[in-house]
């Protein structure tokens, strides 16, 4: 029998790295006051003679393909984010803040399942009495739902033996016996992940894992907690905000942009499907700063608006605050802006906010930004029926998007009249032509000259 021995080490909880010894700042990422201690058990080496058995290499025109039917969740939003349903035997990690909804989401779906499936909720931080209270207060049939109370992750998987669907509320909550550390460790979360992947490939079950985010956004533990998982899906947005946005960071199994829309109710959180007003004001147009750009996340396009504020600066550097869009995104804009279009922005404080919480990280939202920015600095509302896309380079240039297509379609189904495009776009949008203005633009001075409708600066002087 082989002797055990302890060790210990030091482990950064942000990112898993291992520090030769305590640190006040963790070499790897930069965090401050995240080395912390851990004890592990280490077993010596025996001389073993006979190698473990493994798979030998196979020709992949010989290898079958497995064809799997993917699974409605009960709920369509969930579904669209997961890539049209849930995958037999994948490993799910939904993440998010305190209270934003990720237990109320997973007692839905585990309800809905459990009508025609096997399904095992092992809650590592409620009682089975808890788990009760939130079935009758969401008014969901649970009667076949199988429920249980326990943080040893052994038990839980020999207790899941036999059924199709495992979740497991939290990975920070359970642990493992035969390792050292308190249950939130960077070292259990790490194995006790590594075994739910085991179980969930071995064994073939769907396994959900609830884990609970930093206050940086990103779910805690070991950056390997997420290279495990088939899918990672974060929840976005506050817990007092009654619309949430669930994002699909990693899935192996469909698009890893998309993005689903939840609204929070008294009886549950439900998916909207009709955006119209989520993510555009109704008052748009009657003030400065505002524009719509349709904006794609995956498999869909959502008409976004975009919303802008200049207020003159009290001290030597101005201030810049975007919310939702790329801080480095921004401050190129203003530059170009400052550049090409000549308006000085260097004794105003620029805010950027973008309606309904999402976050546009494509740069095709570039164009919107730049008229919102040029009609608040001008002080001349754009109409309410305009929509703008385009990324804009550094000389000023108005560059092709993708699924410029789908933009302006979506552009035509909620009613907007007039659109901005690239140049290079217009030509494959000829068929939109009867059912909407096309306006090509090349330049983000031509764009702001059309939109606000008056003549470029420092014309008369050129006169």
């Amino acid at each position: 029998m082989a002797k055990i021995k302890t060790a210990s080490k030091y482990v950064c909880t942000e990112c898993g790295s291992v520090a030769p010894g305590w640190l006040g700042r963790c070499p790897a990422c930069g965090k401050f006051g995240t080395i912390v201690e851990e004890i592990e058990e280490v077993a010596e080496k025996k001389d073993v003679t006979k190698r473990p058995s493994y798979q030998k290499p196979v020709r992949l025109s010989d290898v079958s393909r497995e064809k799997t039917a993917r699974i409605k969740s009960g709920s369509d939003e969930l579904d669209a984010v997961l890539g049209g349903g849930i995958v037999p035997a994948s490993l799910v990690l939904i993440g998010g803040d305190p209270g934003i909804g990720k237990s109320t989401l997973m007692t839905q779906v585990a309800c809905a399942l459990s009508e025609s499936h096997k399904v095992l909720y092992a809650s590592a931080e409620e009682s089975c009495s808890q788990m009760k209270m939130r079935c009758d207060r969401l008014g969901v049939a649970s009667d076949k739902l199988m429920v249980m109370n326990e943080t040893c992750l052994d038990n839980i998987i020999d207790s899941a033996d036999g059924y199709e669907f495992l979740i497991v509320d939290s990975i920070q909550a359970v642990y493992l016996e035969d390792l050292a550390g308190s249950a939130g460790s960077v070292g259990q979360i790490k194995e006790c992940a590594s075994r739910l992947m085991r179980f969930a490939k071995s064994s073939r079950v769907t396994v959900f894992i609830v884990g609970h985010v930093t206050k940086e956004g990103a779910i805690a533990g070991p950056k390997i907690l997420e290279h495990i998982m088939d899918t990672v899906l974060y929840f976005e947005g506050q817990p007092q905000d009654n619309y949430k946005l669930l994002r699909a960071v990693k899935n192996r199994f469909g698009s890893a942009q998309e993005v689903g829309v939840f609204e929070m109710r008294e009886d549950g959180i439900y998916g909207v499907k009709d955006y119209n007003g989520i993510f555009v004001s109704e008052d748009r147009g009657q003030e400065a700063g505002s524009v719509v750009t349709p904006s794609v996340s995956g498999n869909r396009c959502m008409p976004v608006e975009i919303q802008t504020l200049l207020s003159k600066t009290v001290f030597g550097m101005p201030r810049r605050m975007p919310l939702g869009v790329d801080y480095n995104r921004a401050m190129l804009l203003l530059a170009v802006l400052e550049k090409r279009a000549y308006m000085p922005f260097y004794t105003q404080d620029v805010y950027i906010t973008v309606m309904g919480g999402i976050k546009l990280n494509e740069p095709a939202a570039d164009l919107a930004v730049a008229l919102a920015l040029a009609s608040c600095y001008k002080g001349i509302p754009v109409d309410k029926y305009t929509a703008a896309f385009g990324e804009i380079g550094l000389t000023g240039e108005i560059r092709s998007v993708m699924q410029a297509e789908k933009r302006v379609s979506e552009c035509v189904r909620m009613g907007y009249k007039r659109v901005l495009v690239p140049d290079r776009n217009a030509k494959n949008l000829e068929k939109f032509k009867d059912k909407i203005k096309i306006v090509p633009v090349k330049h983000v001075y031509q764009a702001i000259k059309i939109v606000l409708d008056e003549q470029p600066r420092g014309s008369d002087k050129e006169k």
